[in-house]
């Protein structure tokens, strides 16, 4: 809603504007028309509302794979040449505790099973359980193929909408489990679902209780999350949009509604302690205060979400569908939380104004932008940096030390729990068919050379057994061999094996299956992560440069953020690999480490620890910019910023620490990992460290060569 538009109060607008920098005329156009921008972002979350609810449905279930692979090549050639025998079919397990298959509800059982895959448009074949190949020795236990006729994302619905109907089938002595690749994601996803569902029920009133006293008053502590939670409707519903695009993946909306629910809160929190200081001040009026804080706040909201979005670019490089998508969609939903913060809030801000400071606590201080306490602090810190520093230093080094023995891997079955579908099933095929039965390796040859490719298969010592050569169903002159590894999917010498095959096998040989798809998109992992790492650091230095136009505190705000991740991963290596308090967080532990974690998590941390570091260093410059004091510029940025870094560190680790406590393991790793990234970075990193370098820097941190002066934009954080 505009304020009101008297003569004297457009003339005053028309002057201050003029002094004012571009978010400072951003925000006094956006009070000035209120009803234009409030429309636009009623439509935008009406609009996009829409489709919201449905997100968790559209969204996809698989692409956790490595483009270009060898083992994407062999499922896009079995789906297309032999009859969707690919690492992506459903295997469907029947067991009987009570003899055998062939007698009692054995083939009634099987029968219907086969009935119920034939009528699913998706699945182009039912192959029937065979004596040797998947009907066990003791005839107790069968698995009834059902080919993929579908890409995975779309099979990964398939297992999801047949699961219950299955298992339905099930008698008092015959029990029917479906399994594999897509179900294993079906089922994941689907506890992934109810953890996190149950993470932000957690998550809501814990953070609203920190802001509360963050705060002070119960309006102002409810506003980050409705402007929060607008962001996060448009993000919700623009992410099923672009699934009609290209396929998104689920893990893209998960990551996207923990993080923005964290850095919306950070972003608000940041406005609204600088509005209302603007506002406390005797004499500002609305307009000066929207103006004073888009200038200052606002610009380092601004500055700091380009550090988020440059960051979580990087892990474009990985060539994944499930990496790029889950990239993606946090970046979408940062920009609108973006956007609402810089048009949305100013608007609401100026339409509340003086009402945001009611229902206060008794003990709250309204108004108050410079902290005593952290004042305080920050004169400790000026005093003693030896003192505080080594000790911070000792800390994180602790805690780091562990990562030198950090193991990493792709999910195993662990990952689900005991009662899984998928789970389940896998269980039963390892003890029916041995260790690496649910791991069957597939390999492509031409069918000249089918002869030769089995001979080599069955004289490997990494192989158990292998099925006979099936030739392509269209004339293609290919051939697919199956072959039972000796050890269990998730064992690291099945890499070794496959290396080896692939070596010794006549060439034009492809190997494939399920856990090698896993194995070649963990090789991807392991040449992307270094990659993704040096982009990261070397884009989050530029940023803090033009940001800071100082090379030195830029090029330590940037290296300081590498202590608390490898603490972090330090840490994660003592629970996740080792298992110390995995009955406490309720998982049992894989002895490693999720493949993935490293170079996705190292990113978030990253755009997470640099969201401090510029509300930090940007508090800093602009004491800075007024005084030329160093002593000045360090205690007054810790003054004015550390309440607002402490308050805002402290909701992001009870929002990542509420995941660490349900679900699958997956999200247990990523809510103790940032959550205690964010909890080493905020309080140790950069109300410790990162203050102690500029009092020991003094004038240099802020000093920059002339010819670098030139070429980088003049970006000032001071407001007259």
């Amino acid at each position: 809603m505009p304020l009101p538009r008297t003569t004297a109060s457009r003339a005053e607008s028309a002057d201050t504007s003029a002094a004012l920098g571009r978010l400072g005329r951003l925000g006094l156009w956006v009070v000035g028309h209120g009803k234009l921008v409030a429309a636009v972002w009623v439509l935008v979350v009406i609009g996009l509302g829409v489709f919201a609810p449905s997100v968790e449905k559209e969204l996809s279930g698989a692409g956790w794979q490595a483009e270009g692979s060898q083992s994407v090549r062999v499922r896009d050639l079995a789906q297309k040449h032999f009859g969707g025998n690919a690492s992506h079919a459903i295997q469907v397990v029947v067991h009987t505790t009570d003899g055998t298959l062939t007698q009692g509800d054995g083939p009634r059982v099987i029968a219907a099973t086969e009935r119920l895959l034939r009528s699913d448009s998706r699945i182009s074949q039912v192959i029937a359980p065979t004596l040797g190949a998947s009907l066990s020795p003791d005839g107790s236990t069968a698995i009834i193929l059902a080919g993929a006729g579908a890409d995975p994302n779309e099979m990964v619905r398939a297992a999801t909408d047949l699961e219950k109907p299955l298992r339905a089938l099930s008698s008092p002595t015959v029990q029917v489990d479906p399994t594999g690749s897509s179900t294993l994601w079906a089922d994941f996803n689907k506890a992934n679902l109810s953890a996190m569902l149950k993470s932000e029920m957690l998550s809501w009133p814990v953070t609203f209780a920190i802001l509360l006293l963050a705060f002070g008053t119960l309006v102002a502590a409810g506003l980050p999350l409705l402007l929060t939670l607008a962001g996060l409707v448009a993000s919700a519903g623009s992410l099923v949009l672009l699934n009609q695009i290209a396929p998104v993946s689920i893990w893209a909306m998960n990551f996207a509604m923990m993080f923005s629910l964290a850095l919306g809160i950070d972003y608000a929190l940041f406005l609204v302690v600088r509005y209302r200081a603007a506002r406390a001040r005797r004499g500002g009026s609305v307009g000066q205060a929207i103006a004073e804080t888009m200038d200052t706040a606002g610009k380092a909201v601004l500055l700091s979400g380009a550090t988020v979005l440059v960051s979580l670019s990087a892990v474009m490089l990985v060539p994944s569908p499930a990496f790029r998508s889950m990239a993606g969609g946090i970046m979408l939903s940062v920009v609108f939380v973006l956007a609402a913060t810089l048009t949305l809030l100013p608007l609401v801000l100026a339409k509340l104004d003086q009402r945001i400071n009611r229902l206060a606590l008794p003990w709250a201080r309204i108004g108050e932008h410079r902290s005593p306490a952290f004042a305080r602090w920050g004169g400790q810190l000026w005093r003693h940096p030896v003192r505080w520093g080594v000790g911070a230093l000792l800390i994180l080094a602790a805690l780091a030390a562990p990562i030198v023995g950090i193991k990493t891997s792709m999910p195993s079955i662990k990952v689900l729990p005991e009662s899984a579908s998928a789970r389940v099933g896998y269980d039963a095929v390892q003890h029916a068919f041995g260790p690496g039965a649910p791991g069957t390796l597939q390999i492509i040859a031409r069918k000249s050379e089918a002869a030769a490719t089995e001979h080599i298969l069955r004289s490997d010592a990494g192989i158990a057994s292998t099925m006979p050569a099936i030739a392509a169903i269209n004339g293609s002159g290919l051939s697919l061999i199956t072959a039972v590894p000796t050890v269990d999917p998730s064992d690291p010498t099945l890499v070794t094996t496959v290396d080896r095959l692939r070596d010794e096998l006549p060439p034009g040989s492809l190997v494939g299956g399920a856990a090698v798809e896993n194995i070649d998109l963990k090789k991807q992992l392991d040449s992307s992560t270094p990659v993704v790492i040096s982009v990261v650091l070397g884009l989050g230095f530029i940023l803090l440069l033009i940001a800071l136009r100082a090379p030195l505190i830029a090029l330590i705000g940037t290296l300081l953020s590498l202590l608390s991740t490898a603490a972090a991963f330090g840490v994660a290596r003592l629970i996740f690999q080792n298992g110390i308090g995995e009955s406490l967080l309720g998982f049992e532990h894989q002895g490693f480490l999720d493949a993935w974690a490293p170079v996705f998590f190292f990113a978030m941390i990253f755009a997470i620890a640099l969201d401090y570091t510029v509300f930090l260093l940007s508090s800093a410059k602009e004491h800075w910019e007024k005084s030329g004091d160093p002593r000045a510029a360090m205690v007054g940025a810790v003054a004015h910023s550390g309440r607002v870094i402490f308050a805002a560190g402290g909701v992001m680790v009870a929002v990542f620490f509420t995941f660490a406590l349900s679900g699958p393991l997956p999200p247990k790793e990523m809510g103790v990992i940032l959550g205690v990234a964010v909890l080493l970075d905020a309080f140790l990193v950069r109300l410790v460290l990162l203050p102690i370098a500029l009092r020991i820097a003094g004038r240099a941190a802020w000093a920059s060569p002339r010819w670098l002066r030139r070429i980088l934009p003049n970006i000032s954080f001071a407001h007259e």
